[in-house]
């Protein structure tokens, strides 16, 4: 389900270009240009080894759900006509983990390890939602993640 209703998100200078992928339907990931380690949240400076520099890179969108909730009492008013809807921690091949909703299944059908796809519905919305996919298995195992 894309979630309907909710305030458009704060686009600074960090997050700027991952807001317009989003707008353009691409699920883009800051990368540090020194030494490759993506970055999430997007920031000025690499967590691994302390540069400055980075690129961003469009992703694929593939992961599996690491963790989720299904929502059943509306955070804000405008969400109280789409009860109940899931929110998951996804972990994208990448090896980053992004929040997003999760649409396309019963929320008693999702499970830690669900492969997923990142979707874009509506052009020129940055709203995205992630999606249960077949033939998918991640690029790194749910072990792996959970270090």
């Amino acid at each position: 389900m894309m979630l309907r209703g909710l305030q458009q998100p704060i686009r600074d200078h960090d997050t700027a270009e991952f807001w317009s992928g989003c707008d353009e339907g691409q699920l883009r990931l800051q990368a540090c240009a020194d030494c490759g380690q993506y970055r999430w949240p997007p920031g000025p400076v690499c967590g691994a080894c302390g540069s400055m520099s980075s690129t961003w890179q469009q992703s694929p969108g593939t992961g599996v759900v690491f963790s989720w909730v299904v929502v059943h009492v509306p955070l804000v008013p405008a969400l109280a006509d789409q009860l109940p809807y899931a929110v998951g921690l996804i972990e994208l091949d990448e090896g980053i983990r992004i929040v997003s909703t999760i649409d396309g299944c019963a929320p008693d059908d999702i499970h830690a390890g669900m492969p997923v796809q990142i979707s874009f519905d509506n052009p020129g919305d940055p709203v995205y939602t992630a999606r249960p996919i077949t033939g998918h298995t991640g690029a790194r195992s749910q072990d792996e993640g959970a270090k």
